[in-house]
């Protein structure tokens, strides 16, 4: 398991020099001539297999197929989405990856179309058995992977029975928060509630963790979240086009089980604020703005409207958060279709030295609207991202064009890093390995991995 002291020092390298980005991503153009032309690893070589192309002396591996063989005797499951990397035993990567499923997506199931490889796992750990006629298929694999041989060694099932698991994040103490991504619209046959987070302990050993809904962090369309390893505080993104942004203070840091309170964000002095910007630019760029947080009660929302009543108590509005990533003393937030055009937005939030006490309103933490850049040469669409050892900001695009690994230097130098060789394949969950040796990427359709190596130190 990771330990505390080595999450803030990753933490600390993740982000290190972001301090000067404001000063291109105020002028995105300006960004995109100098950083399209001269930033990140040079112009990408078209891939000779037409897969995913890259800089000249980076390489990908393609492992963990929708379709192939566990190690748990089922089927990797489709839909690859979020992801994190974690140490293993004997300098092993621990990857634990979600699958954004449904239960009539029979195809895409770890069990089989015919459900027969259910009887080859204990059904208790199974949130969802779907009265027996449909299983929820949604969940987490957990792949062991050695980055000094570029091999996957195996990979199995971890959760199971959820729904819709789009994204997540890392916690300071080691473990994964998946999140369900609900619809308006309840499973057929569902026998459990959904639109909850759930922690999946990393382990090398196959098997299922029991499966316990994190209540108390709030029903809703989850889809990332960020944990400040100081307060263990976790902010929460939902994945609407009039979502808000949350944060769950937990009554004992590091057992998120244990409840906690939920709140939503409001800019101080802007009540109901519309952070979009989709009819020009009415939040500003680079100005870091005073938050408060106003209490979210009834938060298993049967109505689904957690968002509304927050919005009703003056909380901001976001264009369909997504990603989430925490670096050095700040959450990093994806918006994939704010900004005028309805490219993206990033946003930056930073705690109070107070955070979640009363304290706090002398010194209120800040939001930021990070960059904008409204041009799609630049950015289209953001989805979940990372933050690299060297300090850029690594993001994963998910548009119906080729999706595109874009990266951002401390610089403020826009520059592709990858592409997909076709359209609409969906990119997601990039997450750098422990050693830094290796960037993994899922490719969400046809579903498979990639294990990305060369040489990181031209940016180092």
């Amino acid at each position: 398991m990771t330990s505390r002291r080595d999450f803030l020092k990753a933490s600390s390298l993740y982000t290190a020099g972001f301090m000067g980005l404001k000063a291109l991503v105020a002028n995105p153009l300006l960004a995109a001539a100098q950083g399209m032309a001269n930033g990140g690893y040079g112009p990408l070589v078209a891939d000779p297999a037409g897969i995913f192309s890259l800089p000249a002396g980076f390489r990908y591996s393609i492992f963990s197929k929708t379709g192939t063989a566990m190690a748990d005797g089922l089927i990797v499951p489709g839909k690859h989405d979020g992801m994190a990397a974690f140490a293993g035993p004997d300098g092993r990567t621990l990857l634990v990856r979600n699958h954004e499923l449904e239960s009539a997506w029979t195809e895409f199931s770890p069990f089989g179309r015919d459900r027969s490889l259910l009887s080859k796992i204990d059904r208790s750990r199974i949130y969802d058995l779907g009265r027996g006629l449909a299983p929820n298929l949604g969940g987490t694999t957990t792949v062991v992977f050695d980055t000094r041989t570029q091999t996957m060694e195996r990979e199995f099932l971890s959760l199971a029975g959820t729904v819709r698991n789009c994204a997540g994040g890392p916690t300071p103490w080691g473990t994964w928060i998946t999140c369900e991504e609900i619809n308006e619209v309840p499973e057929p046959d569902a026998e459990q509630p959904h639109g909850y987070n759930f922690e999946v302990q990393p382990t090398a050993t196959p098997g299922l963790v029991v499966p316990v809904p994190l209540k108390a962090m709030g029903r809703f369309r989850h889809e990332a979240v960020a944990i400040d390893p100081v307060s263990g505080i976790v902010y929460q993104t939902e994945d609407l086009g009039d979502g808000l942004l949350y944060r769950f203070i937990p009554r004992q840091p590091g057992r998120l089980a244990a409840g906690g309170r939920l709140q939503a964000l409001v800019v101080r002095g802007r009540a109901k604020a519309d952070t979009r910007n989709w009819t020009g630019r009415a939040f500003p760029l680079g100005e870091p703005l005073p938050v408060e947080w106003v209490e979210v009660d009834e938060v298993d929302s049967p109505a689904n409207d957690l968002r509304k009543r927050g919005a009703a108590a003056g909380a901001a509005v976001f264009a369909r958060g997504e990603g989430a990533w925490w670096g050095n003393d700040s959450a990093y937030f994806t918006m994939t279709n704010g900004g005028e055009k309805r490219l993206g937005q990033i946003f930056r939030y930073r705690p109070s030295p107070f955070e979640g006490t009363s304290n706090e309103a002398g010194r209120p933490g800040t939001l930021e609207l990070f960059t904008e850049p409204n041009d799609n040469a630049l950015l289209s669409n953001c989805d979940t991202l990372t933050v690299a050892p060297w300090g850029d900001l690594i993001i994963c695009e998910d548009t119906g064009g080729v999706c595109r690994l874009v990266g951002v230097t401390p610089q403020g130098q826009y520059y592709v890093f990858g592409a997909n060789g076709e359209a609409d394949r969906e990119l997601a969950g990039a997450c750098f390995s422990p050693d830094g040796s290796t960037l993994f990427v899922n490719v969400q359709t046809p579903g498979y991995t990639l294990a990305i190596t060369g040489p990181w130190n031209r940016r180092a």
